[in-house]
């Protein structure tokens, strides 16, 4: 059923001075500079935080999304809102009108529904993301920001970190439709000149994560802690994953707007890993309830380790400082607590 588009002009105008992270810092200088941002599932988990985010850094930005819940998850004023569906061409045309930079932080699937059903990936993800380019092109779009994934994307490979010269050998059908998605970025690229950066995100967690969407092991496992439920563990919690608070990683990918880029591909994450195990204990210390851990084997397209090298990223753009696991579980479930009342 095609949706209609509708368009929530920002109740805020002007143009505000944008502000430049410096290199290696976490503090800000002033620059006149203010872009014209589209971003692409704005109502999503990394999408929200993202305009809050760019509109904090001056920029104009127009969210699209279905905007189902009837309200905007982010909190900031002055955002333009076109509600419209991903999969529909009129819609994405419009939205697309204008803007200098898209983000395309949409994702008709997770993990597990790709897993399900592969053919569902290729025929939304990848087909509706290949019409959002073409978009792009035709309205003189300047560059493109692709939300990969870095958790998946590298599959098997011995060591103890990936870096974006690593061969990619994804072995499930979510890491290989964004695996094609970065290729069809790069066919724009040759015969279009349109830019591009994917960045290959590690494991977000924070506030605003919803666990029904049944990806993420720290809002699962803190929502079922909330309740009083078990939590499900995939053998013997080994697993060792690169959690990158949500807030870290909006302001490492709104920084790169307007600035040259000297690669196409970017690793963004922490650049360490935790285990489950380790998770469980974070939790028990910040919640104070003791969990009740189910375990189940571990399925045979999952990880043992994935932690992302963030060199190439921090030598070009510069983020040294990162919110700690445990003040990073501690906001989310605080947000949570807040939430559930």
């Amino acid at each position: 059923m095609r949706c209609r588009t509708r368009v929530q002009h920002p109740t805020a105008c002007g143009r505000p001075t944008g502000r430049v992270r410096a290199r290696g810092s976490s503090r800000f200088s002033t620059v006149r500079f203010v872009a014209r941002c589209l971003v692409v599932g704005a109502n999503g988990f990394i999408g929200s935080h993202l305009v809050d985010e760019l509109v904090s850094l001056g920029h104009e930005v127009t969210a699209f999304d279905r905007f189902s819940s009837q309200r905007a998850v982010y909190t900031s004023a002055g955002v333009r809102q076109v509600a419209g569906d991903f999969m529909n061409h009129s819609d994405v045309a419009e939205a697309v009108a204008g803007q200098q930079y898209v983000f395309h932080f949409v994702s008709t699937t997770t993990p597990a529904t790709a897993e399900n059903d592969p053919t569902l990936d290729v025929r939304t993800n990848i087909a509706s993301s290949i019409e959002l380019f073409q978009h792009c092109v035709d309205a003189g779009v300047q560059k493109v920001f692709f939300a990969s994934t870095g958790g998946a994307i590298y599959g098997n490979h011995p060591g103890t970190s990936f870096a974006e010269d690593t061969l990619p050998l994804p072995v499930s059908p979510y890491a290989i439709g964004k695996l094609a998605i970065e290729g069809y970025l790069r066919y724009f690229g040759v015969k279009y000149g349109l830019e591009s950066i994917s960045f290959r995100i590690s494991n977000p967690y924070g506030p605003g994560q919803r666990a029904n969407k049944k990806q993420g092991v720290i809002p699962i496992f803190l929502s079922r802690l909330a309740q009083g439920l078990p939590l499900t563990v995939l053998g013997d919690g080994s697993m060792v994953r690169d959690y990158l608070y949500v807030g870290d990683a909006v302001r490492m990918i709104a920084q790169t707007v307007g600035r040259s880029s000297s690669e196409s591909v970017y690793n963004i994450g922490s650049g360490s890993g935790a285990s489950v195990r380790q998770l469980l204990d974070v939790m028990e210390s910040v919640t104070g309830r003791v969990p009740e851990v189910e375990v189940k084997p571990v399925p045979s397209t999952f990880l043992g380790r994935v932690v992302l090298d963030i060199e190439r990223f921090r030598s070009e753009f510069g983020y040294d400082t990162f919110m700690s696991l445990e003040e990073g579980i501690s906001k989310t479930w605080a947000q949570l607590m807040e939430t559930s009342r």
